[in-house]
């Protein structure tokens, strides 16, 4: 059996077939995790939710990618890519059937954790599927017509959310994955090519995916619910031996999940630090954002998810460019510039109140905003798959992602609780807009750390062309 099919030319019908199904896959997921963000209010109105439900809503998701998606990545290395990506893809699609139906906020929640396992499995296989699939000539310029387009879908997502809550309901925020989910299986069964890494037999770190998932839930879960009682205290400690096991695991197995030594490249370890800060951050914005438009200003879920517009074009206009650039002058210029300036938006959006004009207050940091993600999102993920072993492609794309998605769950769990909001704080726009300036305020710090990061730890020869 073939397991190093020919690798594919960008530009090509194969290459844009391949480019195609993992750009509608990975919208799914990123559609999600951002469009749910702008239904949150409705959910929370019709469901009868608190913050901390509305939380679990977003964190649910997050804990379950972030925890599996190590595992996704390995299994695809192992028993296909292609093979574990449909999986996924199929999983995701009947799992966003049970959110749109879910008639309470416990089972809602319930069903966004199914839905987290879907993602863990096809989101590192996109990215996987890339990387293996395309010449090494073409890889950052692919990768950044994937991010670029999946950006679209991201922040497009409170867009399309806002249009599903205002004219027909939120329960079409998941609903509308299913036609999607279609579209991908009939694309990669016609045109992705199957690979895996022939180094690998069928066992998996099944104990490391636990231990993954209790450090990841203990944490959050103490954040969450912080001063609720005893169980803040147990649920943090299990967290930390969650932690502590999960490193004496993968350095004791004979067969991790996550082999530590990529972590002795420093590149990989510094684009993963970056990684951190950045998505963390991006992540604290989305969710504080939407609440404000919509709490503080009175926008309607349209308005609020029309607002980062701008965003959208300006990553997925930028976003290739700056793959190609990242591979001409090296990521380190553009990995240390791009946050900076998009801690700046984030700066200026922190400043939106009542009575702010959307012209004046909102469009240009959604701007400068969108412009930073453009110049760091490409040249940081091509610089984690180029730190990285080509036979290693699922497990770096599936630490690169695990990094983002842990960032993203936490800072939605520590944020409110940082600024001090719980409850239905989300509802009251006094309660809401000072404890929504400080944690933006954060966030802006957070990006502008992440910059940094890249500066120390970044070189610029990462990218260089393959000499064979």
């Amino acid at each position: 059996m073939q397991t190093a099919p020919e690798p594919l030319t960008l530009g090509t019908a194969p290459a844009r077939g391949v480019l195609l199904a993992t750009v509608l896959a990975s919208a799914m997921a990123f559609l999600d995790a951002t469009a749910v963000n702008v239904a949150l209010p409705t959910i929370g109105a019709d469901l009868d939710s608190s913050l901390s439900g509305l939380q679990w809503t977003v964190t649910g998701y997050t804990l379950a990618l972030a925890s599996l998606i190590l595992l996704g990545g390995a299994l695809g290395d192992r028993y296909g890519r292609r093979r574990v990506f449909l999986v996924g893809v199929v999983w995701f699609a009947s799992t966003s059937l049970l959110c749109g139906l879910a008639p309470t906020t416990e089972l809602l929640v319930a069903a966004r954790v199914l839905q987290g396992i879907g993602g863990a499995l096809l989101v590192p296989g996109s990215l996987s599927l890339i990387q293996s699939s395309f010449r090494h000539v073409d890889r950052a310029r692919a990768i950044g017509l994937w991010s670029g387009l999946g950006g679209v879908a991201g922040l497009g997502g409170p867009f399309l959310g806002g249009f599903l809550v205002d004219a027909v309901s939120w329960r079409w925020v998941f609903l509308v994955n299913v036609p999607l989910a279609v579209a991908v299986v009939l694309l990669a069964l016609r045109h992705v090519p199957e690979s895996r890494d022939p180094a690998h037999h069928g066992r998996f770190d099944v104990a490391g995916a636990a231990l993954t998932a209790l450090a990841l839930g203990g944490v959050t879960y103490a954040l969450i619910d912080a001063g609720s009682g005893p169980g803040t205290w147990v649920a943090l400690a299990l967290g930390a031996a969650g932690a502590v096991g999960f490193v004496v695991r993968e350095r004791t197995t004979a067969d991790p999940m996550l082999p530590l030594g990529v972590f002795a490249e420093r590149q990989f370890t510094g684009a993963n630090l970056t990684t951190l800060a950045v998505y963390g951050a991006m992540g604290g914005f989305s969710f504080f954002l939407v609440l404000q438009l919509q709490t503080v200003l009175g926008y309607s879920a349209l308005q609020s998810g029309a607002a980062v517009v701008p965003s959208i074009l300006v990553i997925s206009l930028l976003s290739s460019r700056a793959g190609a650039l990242a591979t001409r002058v090296g990521p380190r210029i553009p990995m240390t510039v791009g946050p900076l300036v998009a801690a700046s938006g984030v700066l200026y959006l922190s400043f939106v109140d009542a009575g702010t004009h959307w012209v004046t207050g909102v469009l240009p940091g959604s701007l400068v905003f969108g412009l930073g993600m453009a110049l760091t999102v490409a040249p940081l993920t091509a610089t984690v798959l180029g730190a990285a072993p080509d036979h290693l492609a699922g497990v770096a794309s599936g630490v690169n992602n695990a990094v983002a998605r842990a960032a993203q769950l936490l800072a939605v769990a520590a944020l409110p609780l940082a600024v001090g909001l719980s409850g239905d704080d989300y509802a009251r726009p006094d309660a809401f807009t000072d404890g929504y300036a400080l944690a933006m305020r954060l966030c802006a710090g957070l990006i502008a750390l992440g910059g940094v990061i890249s500066l120390v730890t970044i070189r610029s020869d990462v990218l260089e062309p393959d000499p064979t």
